[in-house]
């Protein structure tokens, strides 16, 4: 009888020890984790604390992305007065490069480098142009237009100055004579710096009987 109460107590003890680690670990578990209501709570505030946070970002976002406010310094039309669907298409297509272009407070603008060279591959056709003073198709013929009319309005804002700029050998129609801007890919070109205190934007438009080109400055 001894021998098996001996056992018992041994028995006794070890369901004790074990009682007491899963005591131990159950009281350590619930001390570290929140209750439900707690760890909801707190996840609500960290969803909150990230909204907030992000419509900050996005007003501050919207603010730089604020469109400039746009005043117009001059403006400057010529008349088409050849009919040549090629001439008409090239003075769309290099309208469209000019249009919309702005021109930095202190950049200078170069017709050439922003039309390109009128290479078939681009777009442009066959059309009228002046060589040695004489009449002859050429690729980009009609764009001397673009860029008399851009340089007529130039000349009308203070602080543009007109940094290279050349006449054809005979008159155009278009102006009167020694107020044209010929150019020529890579040795005749129309550039002007901005001098101004702002940034400026070109409008250039190509209807049926005119091109039309203005100029606005910006303010953010």
């Amino acid at each position: 009888m001894q021998k098996y109460g001996k056992w018992i107590l041994i028995l006794i003890g070890i369901i004790a020890i074990i009682a007491a680690i899963y005591f131990f670990l159950f009281s350590n578990n619930n001390q570290n984790t929140p209750p439900p209501e707690a760890e909801r709570l707190s996840t609500q505030t960290n969803i909150e604390n990230n909204h907030s946070t992000n419509n900050v970002e996005q007003q501050e976002e919207k603010e730089n992305q604020k469109e400039p406010t746009e005043t117009e310094l001059a403006n400057s039309s010529t008349k088409i007065l050849v009919e040549d669907d090629n001439r008409d298409h090239n003075l769309e297509l290099s309208a469209s490069k000019i249009n919309h272009h702005i021109v930095k407070k202190g950049e200078t603008f170069s017709f050439n480098d922003v039309i390109g060279n009128p290479t078939p591959d681009k777009g442009y056709e066959k059309a009228g142009i002046f060589v040695d003073g004489k009449k002859k198709k050429g690729y980009g013929g009609g764009n001397c237009q673009i860029s008399t009319t851009l340089y007529d309005v130039v000349k009308k804002v203070d602080g543009l100055k007109v940094t290279e700029r050349h006449e054809h050998e005979k008159e155009v129609g278009y102006v009167k004579k020694g107020n044209d801007a010929t150019v020529a890919y890579d040795y005749l070109d129309l550039k002007f710096k901005n001098n101004t205190e702002h940034d400026i934007k070109i409008y250039a438009d190509v209807s049926e009987k005119e091109v039309t080109v203005k100029i606005v400055k910006l303010s953010y």
